[in-house]
C-alpha cells in the first residue's frame, strides 16, 4: 500500500464510499478510531481523499471481510505503515487469526449437531411439549445453579 495519505485528490468522502462499497458511516467510524488517517482538506475545508485512502479503506474492509478484529486489523496497518515488517512477523498473526477461525469453525459445528439433533426430536405438532425449547430452559437453569 502506499504510504501517501497526504496527497489532495478530488475525491469526497460520497466518493470514496462508491469506490470501495463502503458505508459513508463506517468511513467515518474508521477515521474515529484511528484506522484511517484524516484525509487533507481543500481550501474550502472539505475533505479530500486520494488513492491511498482507497488502498487502505479497502484493506480494511478485506480484512474485516476475513474476520480480524479492529486491533488485529491495528496491529496489520500498524507494521504496513513502518514499513519495517517482516513475511514472518505477517505469517505469525495470520496463523494465529486462523488457530481462531478453525476454533470458532469447530464450535459452529458443534452447535449444529446440537441443534440438528434437537430438532429431530421436535414433533411439529400443535402439542405445547417442544425439545428446543426444553433444551434452551435446561440450559439456562444449569448456568443459574
Amino acid at each position: 500500500m502506499s504510504s501517501d495519505h497526504g496527497v489532495a485528490s478530488a475525491l469526497k468522502r460520497s466518493d470514496l464510499a462508491k469506490l470501495t462499497g463502503c458505508n459513508l458511516e463506517t468511513i467515518r467510524y474508521y477515521e474515529g478510531v484511528g484506522l484511517m488517517p484524516d484525509p487533507p482538506r481543500s481550501p474550502a475545508g472539505h475533505r479530500r481523499y486520494g488513492t491511498a485512502h482507497v488502498e487502505r479503506l479497502s484493506f480494511i474492509m478485506r480484512a474485516r471481510e476475513l474476520g480480524f478484529t479492529m486491533e488485529e486489523i491495528r496491529g496489520l496497518l500498524s507494521m504496513v505503515d513502518r514499513g519495517s515488517h517482516t513475511c514472518g512477523e505477517v505469517e505469525k498473526r495470520g496463523r494465529d487469526h486462523l488457530n481462531v477461525v478453525r476454533a470458532k469453525i469447530k464450535d459452529l459445528q458443534n452447535i449444529e449437531v446440537i441443534l440438528a439433533e434437537t430438532i429431530a426430536k421436535c414433533s411439529g405438532s400443535d402439542a405445547p411439549e417442544c425439545p428446543l425449547l426444553n433444551v434452551l430452559s435446561d440450559s439456562a437453569v444449569a448456568k443459574a445453579d
